[in-house]
């Protein structure tokens, strides 16, 4: 009899006797065998039961089924328990960032630290470049797993999204007649699969969620077409009263064209005067004006007394220019330079760097060998003659103007010139600022000349083509070393500028390198488009040479850059007096 406790039974000797006995025990034994080997084996992979459902579709072709089955002909539904294995979930993205957190704020502390130590230790700040590089490899690697594994989840999403698009556009046609419509849809599809994901609802149900949504879009759209339809019909029933409002409405926006384009135009106007006023008070102005007045007033008693102030010469001879400055161009000056505003204390620096630019004294000493008679007596007592060497000291003083006007291409910036010559265009719209009585020196505002061309000389293109640059600035003011419309021009500038516009490419040239360009012609044979020189018109270095030019265009006229650029006619006396010759360019 086998003992309780025991896993299996026992029999005696006797009883194995029997050959079907032990064939039993043997059976017996591969059993609990297995039973070990089951025991012992790893525990199954978790699995969950799943029914599926079958029908039959023709009767008799089914095939055996284990568990329950249905009669063929009735094509009911066979049940079958089966098992899938649980498919797992897809890899949070925020669980690897809260798992990571600690080892990232650890590893930038350490980062910190090491850094600290980089610029002392060029060994240190290599090693922790490679540590860096070598965690970003690793973070990368870890990254594209993470995408990896994701991958397969999001092909999922977009294919069933884009089932249920399909679905829903072969369900309502009229909402893939236009891109907006179907984007919309898409996209409220987009949101109806996420809240039924996020509620755990099936695809079947979010389809028929957007199906409802796309309905409701096609049924507004449906309804503002008729809208659309009932307007049209209302405007052709009352086509006369919507005309005259639309010519109402035409004629307000012509109106307000005009009076955009005026305001415009005032602004401008307004900006352009409001740009060349002088900035400053009048009295930091005047007071300027008498400090330069005062140093050239201190220069020119200095002149007037100079052997008292530079005694011990046997002779003083003078060379001096007249001594005095337009205040205007003063003015202009001072406010280009200072950009702006400026006071009278805050321009005392530069009114010395002014005069001591503008005036330039100086004296050389010579020294002569002279002889005197003298009368002498010799030992006899008579007396007698005697002509003796001595040395006879000349000073020479020469005093250079340079002309303030002169000064602002030298000292000021394309941009501060170019304000410089706006101040000078209107005198800061101050003409009453320095009047003539009290201010001898001071420019008065001159009227451009203007002139008729006679038409037979525009006949030539190119003659043609240089007036019309030339007019382009009539009354822009006269510049010294001025050069292009920013600046303003002077004399060759100007010329300058027009030719080079008009089909030639000299450069900027002065009035003696003009000359030399040209070959000259008479006066007789002289035509529109001729260039006219003049000497002497200021003291020159070389006075033989040319120191004004303009542009000849006919019956003894010209137009060339005086203050302002204007047309002058040569047959003045003072255009006769400096005339030097014609030149015709190549």
């Amino acid at each position: 009899m086998p003992t309780k406790g025991k896993t299996r039974l026992h029999f005696t000797d006797a009883e194995q006797d029997g050959g079907r006995l032990k064939e039993h025990d043997r059976a017996k034994e591969r059993e609990a065998d297995r039973a070990a080997m089951r025991k012992d084996a790893p525990p199954p992979k978790d699995r969950k039961k799943m029914k599926r459902r079958m029908t039959e579709q023709k009767s008799g072709a089914g095939k055996k089924k284990k568990g329950k089955s249905t009669n063929p002909k009735t094509a009911k539904t066979a049940g079958q328990l089966q098992f899938e294995e649980n498919k797992p979930k897809p890899p949070s993205k925020l669980s690897h960032t809260v798992k990571d957190a600690p080892v990232l704020a650890l590893s930038g502390k350490l980062h910190h630290k090491v850094s600290e130590a980089e610029d002392d230790n060029v060994g240190v700040e290599s090693t922790h470049r490679l540590e860096q590089t070598a965690e970003a490899g690793v973070h990368l690697t870890e990254r594209s797993r993470r995408a990896h594994k994701l991958r397969e989840y999001r092909a999922t999403e977009r294919a069933e999204i884009n089932a249920l698009h399909r679905q829903s556009l072969r369900d309502n046609p009229e909402l893939g007649s236009n891109p907006l419509s179907r984007w919309q849809q898409k996209q409220a599809i987009k949101k109806q699969y996420a809240a039924a994901k996020r509620s755990g609802q099936r695809a079947g149900e979010a389809s028929k969620a957007t199906s409802t949504m796309a309905e409701r879009v096609s049924d507004t759209l449906k309804g503002a077409a008729e809208t659309s339809k009932q307007a049209g019909a209302f405007i052709m029933r009352h086509k006369k009263g919507f005309l005259i409002v639309i010519g109402l409405f035409l004629i307000l926006v012509m109106f307000l064209n005009m009076m955009s384009s005026c305001s415009v135009l005032a602004e401008a106007i307004l900006g352009s005067s409001a740009g060349g006023t002088y900035p400053c008070e009048d009295a930091d102005m005047l007071g300027a004006e008498a400090d330069y007045a005062a140093l050239e007033a201190a220069l020119q008693h200095e002149v007037d007394n100079y052997p008292s102030y530079h005694p011990g010469y046997d002779e003083y001879r003078y060379d001096l220019d007249s001594i005095g400055h337009d205040p205007y161009v003063l003015i202009a000056i001072l406010t280009a330079y200072h950009q702006g505003t400026w006071t009278r204390n805050e321009v005392q620096g530069t009114l010395q760097m002014l005069f001591d630019r503008q005036y330039t004294l100086t004296q050389t000493v010579e020294v002569e060998v002279r002889y005197r008679t003298e009368t002498r007596t010799d030992s006899n007592g008579d007396d007698y003659d005697v002509e003796v060497p001595y040395d006879y000291y000349i000073c020479n003083v020469t005093l250079d103007n340079f002309d303030l006007s002169h000064l602002p291409v030298y000292i000021l910036s394309e941009d501060q010139l170019s304000a410089y010559s706006v101040y000078m265009a209107n005198q800061g719209n101050r003409p009453d600022l320095f009047p003539i009585g009290q201010y001898p020196n001071a420019s008065q505002r001159q009227d451009y000349m203007d002139y008729d061309v006679p038409p037979e000389a525009l006949e030539d293109e190119v003659f043609s083509a240089m007036l019309t640059e030339a007019e382009k600035y009539l009354g822009m003011p006269y510049v010294w070393g001025g050069s292009s419309p920013s600046t303003s021009f002077d004399c060759s500038g100007f010329v300058s500028w027009v030719i080079n516009h008009s089909g030639w490419d000299v450069g900027r040239l002065g009035a003696k390198a003009l000359c030399n360009l040209c070959t000259p012609v008479s006066p007789a044979n002289a035509r529109p488009g001729d260039l006219v020189f003049f000497i002497n018109t200021y003291d020159a270095p070389d006075p033989n040479a040319p120191t004004h030019c303009g542009i000849y265009v006919g019956e003894n006229m010209m137009i060339h850059c005086g203050n302002p650029i204007s047309y002058a006619d040569l047959t003045s006396n003072y255009w006769q007096n400096h005339f030097y010759c014609y030149g015709r360019l190549p």
